[in-house]
């Protein structure tokens, strides 16, 4: 907004950090060089649209079901732990069925202070008071996670509605890319950009005298790869074209593995072009920050 181009470094010098050493000037010092050497133009994520929105959703979301899972973990070995009779009821039963079942658990008393003078009963009240608790807890999570898929899907679909209609791309996938991309997608040059920003972009693996052949790429957003492997995976199993493609990679000689390589590399190009490149509440790119 005041006409200043900014340059994201992402990493700087690993061979003069262990040379030169590690602080603040000198961290500072290589930023500036590889600015002015032009080793690193990216332009950074605007972060001040519907994108943005999204990604702290998805966030809030996945650290809800981090919680979740945990809650049903630590209720689980509550439960393996119990007194036999209590366990024995509840052991067989299904995830949810288990944990509407302790939600309905009503302990001999709150209070557990009050049996403190009965050993037996005391254990039986505390772990059904542990389990229904769990329970309580693990539901409230569960309706968390709901209503942020509900916000985070209208989000996704008001945003891209093309991206959506993808074969294989779902809400979640296709929320992953706009992250990826960000508010500002014209930041990205082009598709090739893209593709080397998830990870899919070939990289030669040989002098040029032998086979001249490509392996995987281990850089870029490792979740944007991740959701490409997905997107290549489900074609694989449901998509014709894909499916006929596969064959006929095959019987060229090319494994599994480079089959899907090309097909992640494929899919990042017809992702990149379904971006929306003016998305609500984004700024255009000023003219001298091209």
């Amino acid at each position: 907004t005041a006409d200043v181009r900014v340059i994201e470094v992402n990493r700087t010098n690993r061979l003069a950090r262990r040379m030169d050493g590690k602080s603040d000037r000198l961290d500072a010092e290589q930023i500036a060089r590889a600015v002015l050497g032009q080793t690193s133009t990216a332009t950074p994520k605007a972060k001040s649209g519907i994108v943005e929105v999204i990604r702290t959703l998805r966030i809030t979301r996945s650290s809800a079901v981090k919680a979740r899972t945990q809650t049903f973990n630590t209720l689980w070995g509550v439960m393996i732990g119990a007194p036999s009779p209590l366990r024995d009821d509840l052991v067989a039963l299904t995830k949810r069925t288990l944990i509407n079942r302790c939600l309905q658990l009503h302990p001999e008393t709150d209070d557990v202070l009050t049996l403190i003078d009965a050993p037996a009963r005391l254990l039986t009240a505390g772990v059904t008071t542990a389990l229904r608790d769990l329970a309580r807890r693990w539901k409230t999570l569960d309706a968390e996670i709901k209503t942020l898929d509900k916000q985070i899907e209208a989000l996704v679909r008001a945003t891209a509605p093309e991206l959506v209609e993808l074969h294989g791309v779902g809400i979640e996938l296709a929320g992953q890319f706009l992250v990826t991309a960000g508010d500002n997608v014209h930041r990205i040059r082009s598709e090739a950009a893209f593709a080397k920003l998830c990870g899919v972009a070939p990289q030669p693996a040989s002098s040029g005298r032998t086979t001249g052949r490509h392996r995987l790429s281990r850089s870029g957003d490792r979740a944007a790869n991740s959701a490409l492997y997905i997107v290549t995976i489900v074609r694989m199993r449901r998509h014709q074209p894909t499916r006929d493609y596969v064959e006929r990679r095959t019987a060229e000689g090319l494994s599994k593995r480079e089959i899907i390589r090309c097909l992640k590399r494929y899919i990042a190009r017809e992702i990149y072009a379904n971006l929306p490149r003016t998305t609500p509440h984004s700024q255009p790119p000023h003219p001298h920050a091209a």
